[in-house]
């Protein structure tokens, strides 16, 4: 009977002797066999691999017998083992050949031992076998979780994305022998973050299972877990967390914290004034949240301008108010986001709008001229007290405040409570045709409320001036000159205004009816002779 065939199922493991697998060599040796005479008997043995469970829990554990098929039983044989490990970790029974593990092993530090091994014919002392390498491998057995390697995992998915979209995936690693079985093969599973999110068995791939809002929760704690043995029973696991976040998207339309707003304005406010703020919020973030304020109605009088750092509206006074003419407002102002994107549309239909309701506030304002300047006439000449015109001012505010008036500066005119202008002196068109006056008018009731007018007032022409020469003449003539030349020309001037030129008449006075000249009126006057004079008539 050949033992060797009975050893595998002597040990329970699949191979432990040599002579299981044994390759022929194709030399032969001549040996002393110790049956009897020189024989050639086929040589060469090559040692297969045996195989030694890891972890296994006793001290000193069988794994195996190396034999020489020389041997025939009568202890004459010693085996030894010979390489890295041999005698510390793994041992061999010198009589018999058993191979035994001296302490437990760990696949995964190593997992592949190279040893010789030697047969000694003891009573010769000569090796009977040469030396033989033979492999012991270390089997696995399912003794590590997965872990996983890359954590901490955190991603980013924008919110509302449909079901199905990728979100991340997370990958275990187990170090257990992947060609061993199902020790190594992985089944991933959800055990935090249902109904929100799925994972792909075998991926490790998370995705979106349910819509979700930022607005409601913007972020999500996952917790994955990982399984060995594809989760068959006795598989180990390992979890991880993942920190799933959710970026903006803007689906959120800004909306008016009030819808109403009541601000006051004085009527003296200049234009450029900020009479008072409108806020809207929007439950989106950054960019998604920056809006836009405007006026829809009398967008003449009132504007709005957005304050980017705060996104307030301030309404601002366009054009000037007055209590008197409109002492009340109603505006209406809208909003709208800044950024919308064309596939968010639908969150974005009608802006939201809020009532503004504006006050305007009387204010005591300076008395108002009925005219922005006035122009008056007056004939020079006319007596001392005689009226020129007469201005008007009035207080623009309801209490309707009696008014006084002054005229700056002047000697010529004066003015009454009524605001009649008199004059309170002479007035002389050709020393002045023409008087600038400043009246001012004032509030009785409040000395302060004030405001001015020009006046201009002409003084007209009246004929009050008699012609005169236009210079003094002292004409002189040769005693020989004859009758009719002409000696000299004269001219007159008025100090009177004329629409038309002076036209004067000229004659001699009646003392000098029979004198030597005579004048010839042809506009500019001819002194001429009448007739010869004597050498001793004066010249």
């Amino acid at each position: 009977m050949n033992h060797c065939s009975l050893l595998p199922f002597m040990l329970g493991i699949p191979l432990l002797w040599p002579c299981l697998t044994a390759i022929e060599n194709s030399t032969t040796e001549e040996v002393k066999h110790p049956a009897g005479p020189h024989l050639r008997v086929k040589r060469g043995w090559m040692w297969n691999q045996f195989f030694v469970p890891e972890e296994m829990n006793k001290t000193r554990h069988h794994i195996g017998q190396l034999r020489s098929d020389l041997d025939n039983g009568n202890n004459s044989f010693q085996y030894k083992l010979l390489g890295a490990g041999a005698g510390t970790i793994f041992v061999i029974d010198e009589r018999t050949g058993d191979l035994y593990a001296e302490r437990k092993l760990d696949r995964e530090e190593r997992s592949l031992y190279t040893l010789r091994a030697q047969v000694i014919d003891t009573t010769t002392g000569k090796a009977v076998e040469p030396e033989s390498e033979f492999v012991i491998r270390v089997s696995d057995i399912n003794d590590n979780e997965p872990k996983f390697l890359d954590e901490p995992y955190e991603a980013i998915v924008p919110e509302m994305s449909p079901e199905g979209t990728l979100v991340i995936q997370v990958t275990a690693s187990d170090a257990d022998d992947p060609s061993s079985g199902n020790n190594a093969r992985l089944l991933y599973s959800l055990l935090q973050g249902q109904p929100y999110f799925s994972i792909e068995p075998t991926t490790g791939v998370i995705r979106i299972s349910s819509k979700m809002d930022r607005e409601l929760q913007d972020e999500y704690w996952v917790i994955i877990q990982a399984k060995d043995m594809i989760g068959l029973p006795g598989a180990l696991s390992g979890t991880t967390s993942v920190l799933i976040k959710l970026s903006d998207v803007n689906d959120n339309k800004p909306i008016f914290k009030d819808s109403l707003y009541r601000l006051t304005v004085s009527e003296s406010a200049p234009i450029g004034t900020s009479i008072g703020k409108i806020m809207a919020y929007d439950n989106d973030i950054g960019e998604n949240a920056e809006m836009d304020y405007s006026i829809e109605d009398d967008s003449e009088t009132f504007d709005v301008i957005t304050n980017n750092e705060t996104q307030e509206g301030i309404i601002i006074l366009k054009k000037k108010v007055d209590f008197e003419h409109q002492n009340y407002y109603r505006v209406r102002a809208k909003v709208k986001n800044r950024h919308v994107a064309e596939h968010l549309r639908e969150y974005h239909t009608e802006p939201y709008t809020t009532l503004i309701k504006v006050q305007v506030e009387d204010d005591d304002e300076p008395p108002v001229f009925l005219f922005s300047y006035y122009i008056f006439e007056i004939l020079e000449g006319s007596p001392l007290g005689s009226s020129v015109g007469t201005v008007s001012a009035t207080d623009p505010d309801q209490r309707q405040s009696p008014i006084g008036y002054s005229i700056t500066r002047s000697k010529v005119f004066s003015i009454d409570n009524n605001g009649t202008i008199t004059t309170t002196n002479n007035l002389d068109r050709e020393i002045s045709a023409w008087y600038n006056l400043t009246v001012t008018a004032v509030e009785k009731a409040n000395a302060e409320q004030m405001s001015s007018v020009p006046v201009y007032v002409q003084v007209l022409n009246i004929n009050d001036h008699a012609p005169e020469l236009s210079e003094y003449y002292e004409p002189y003539v040769c005693e020989n000159a004859g009758s009719g030349q002409v000696i000299q020309t004269i001219s007159a001037v008025d100090r009177d205004e004329s629409i038309e030129d002076h036209h004067f008449r000229f004659n001699l006075s009646v003392e000098e009816k029979n004198s030597s000249f005579t004048i010839i009126d042809n506009e500019e006057t001819v002194l001429a002779f009448k007739k010869s004079l004597s050498s001793t008539s004066p010249s």
